[in-house]
């Protein structure tokens, strides 16, 4: 039953924001900032910043079984154990039991996921980088997937808007490949990161270890307070030191007095108006009492991760969109991409046990991409860059002594060997065959399709796996590590948690999804700027670059409501 007109008036706002993580909260800020009346639907539970934020003060002797979880819990979040990394007792709380929302694995894909207000926002690893110029002509020069629409002279000045609010910490490099850019004051190397530094860079010109480029304050930032290197920032943060939708973008909408958040919201799909040929609204499903409700807006951002929102578009049918709205070209929910990694090595080092360091540093050293860069050719295309660091054994390396007395207790209190780790992080190319589809039969328990998955890394992947792993023992052996030994285990697909492509960006309805503005190519008031937006994956961590495209969008979207075009 359609709304009368008074109902529908109380469910219209100026703009609807579906999703709150990266990609959502930056959508809010700026519409509500814009002066729009926005609701922001979030499928989740609601998180206030710091008072729902319950392990981020507990100590390690409050936490049960050494901050594990019992063995039949885990059983619950079987997906979310193959990061190895994510789950633990002090953070259950932020990600999604496997039978809240099944999917289908046609081959392996390990979808990881967490649903409340902040979404991955407050779990995410605050690696902030830059695509640079190259990742975004690679396609068109290599005839891979399709151009992208923009280039980074189009994207620069929104990189520079979002890390002036955001605080990004870092060192300029002056590297092409890896864009510097407003940042805060780097957190310090130790001195065996130094000396591979400095080693690598006179051995290997064009190689530079540099402090990775993080989300993390080295100083107080708008009101937020800098890091006090606990490195727990997965529990959420109590001094706002990381940036998350929490802590920062959330925040500056609802002082604006222009946001609506509704928790508790599973958008099932987006209403499409066959006479004016633009959305009307989003139809939504009460998490906690399954009843359905319409709300409407003249512009739409959709947000919601990849996934969630390609599975939104792919839901949205219409008479117009048989195949999911903005789907002419056939594309939605092909070209999926993540990041592979975990290929590399690591090894100890004997010098420089007269030093130690203090505190727990959030972030680690990083190496931009130097493959396929001026005359580096490889039998691959593109390239990966390194992540890692150097850390003395601690007292943990006492339980497998066979010590007793003072023998043990001098053993725990003295640190142990440096050592160090380099882990690549390589570009996926974009590969129709790599896709997602509805399945209509296999249901969650809002009653929403699930996702079928069919992605596999390819030769490409594989072959630069090979040069990730031999590169990093290759440096480490360079600068007089001992014991090197390389590792390799790809897992599967979505691993890395950079899921991107399925609505690309392109600059031809026939072969793309969204245009150079985010837009969908047919239905102009819906935008999407999260990883489904991705024209190419590049190598660098995404979310920079998401919220960098967001600010774009919402802006040229506020300028085309005040011209009358949306």
């Amino acid at each position: 039953m359609r709304l009368n007109i008074r109902a529908k008036k109380k469910q219209t706002y100026d703009a609807i924001v579906i999703g709150t993580g990266i990609s959502g909260g930056w959508a809010a800020k700026e519409l509500t900032e814009q002066g729009l009346q926005t609701l922001v639907l979030e499928r989740g539970r609601d998180v206030r910043h710091v008072a729902d934020y319950p392990t981020m003060m507990k100590k390690p002797w409050e936490l049960p079984r050494n901050d594990q979880l019992k063995r039949e819990e885990a059983e619950e979040y079987a997906i979310h154990q193959r990061t190895g990394y994510t789950l633990r007792e002090s953070t259950k709380h932020w990600w999604l039991k496997d039978d809240d929302q099944p999917y289908i694995e046609k081959q392996r894909f390990d979808w990881i996921r967490g649903y409340h207000v902040g979404g991955k926002s407050l779990m995410w690893g605050r690696q902030c980088l830059r695509l640079g110029p190259q990742d975004f002509e690679a396609n068109a020069k290599e005839g891979v997937g399709v151009d992208w629409p923009i280039r980074y002279d189009d994207l620069e000045p929104w990189y520079d808007y979002v890390e002036e609010f955001a605080g990004i910490s870092g060192q300029a490099e002056g590297l092409p490949q890896a864009p510097d850019g407003k940042f805060l004051p780097p957190f310090e190397m130790n001195c065996v990161e130094s000396h591979f530094r400095e080693t690598i860079m006179e051995k290997f010109p064009g190689r530079v270890l540099t402090m990775g480029r993080f989300a993390n304050l080295t100083q107080p930032h708008k009101g937020r307070g800098s890091c006090q290197y606990r490195n727990l920032c997965m529990r959420g943060c109590p001094y706002g030191a990381y940036f998350s939708s929490n802590s920062a973008t959330l925040p500056a909408a609802g002082r604006t007095g222009n946001m609506t958040l509704r928790p508790h919201s599973v958008v099932s799909r987006i209403l499409y108006d066959d006479e004016s040929g633009r959305a009307s609204g989003v139809e939504v499903i009460d998490a906690e009492s399954l009843k359905a409700m319409e709300y409407y807006a003249d512009i739409i951002f959709v947000c919601a991760s990849c996934l969630n929102s390609t599975l939104i578009l792919l839901n949205s049918r219409s008479n117009r969109f048989p195949d999911g709205l903005g789907n002419d070209s056939g594309q939605l929910g092909r070209n999926l991409m993540d990041h592979h990694f975990m290929a590399g090595a690591r090894g100890r080092f004997d010098g420089f046990m007269d030093k130690y360091y203090y505190g727990r540093r959030p972030g680690s050293v990083h190496m931009p991409r130097y493959r396929n860069i001026g005359d580096d050719r490889r039998e691959y295309l593109r390239g990966f860059h390194l992540q890692g660091g150097a850390s003395r054994e601690n007292w943990w390396r006492g339980i497998r002594e066979m010590a007793i007395g003072h023998e043990l207790k001098e053993l725990v209190q003295t640190p142990g060997e440096w050592t160090m780790g380099l882990n690549g992080f390589g570009e996926m190319l974009p590969d129709p065959k790599n896709r997602v589809w509805l399945d209509e039969e296999k249901t969650d328990r809002w009653g929403q399709p699930a996702l079928v998955f069919d992605v596999k890394f390819n030769d490409n992947e594989w072959k630069m796996r090979e040069d990730m792993k031999n590169d990093a023992a290759e440096m480490l052996e360079t600068a007089g590590f001992k014991d090197v030994a390389t590792y390799d285990n790809p897992g599967g697909p979505g691993l890395g948690i950079h899921e991107m492509g399925t609505a690309r960006m392109g600059r031809y309805p026939k072969t793309s999804v969204l245009n150079g503005w985010n837009q969908l190519h047919a239905v102009p008031n819906v935008f999407v700027t999260d990883g489904a937006c991705m024209t190419s994956s590049a190598n660098q961590n995404p979310s920079l670059t998401y919220m960098a495209l967001t600010a774009r969008a919402v802006h040229h979207a506020v300028d085309l409501l005040k011209k009358g075009s949306l």
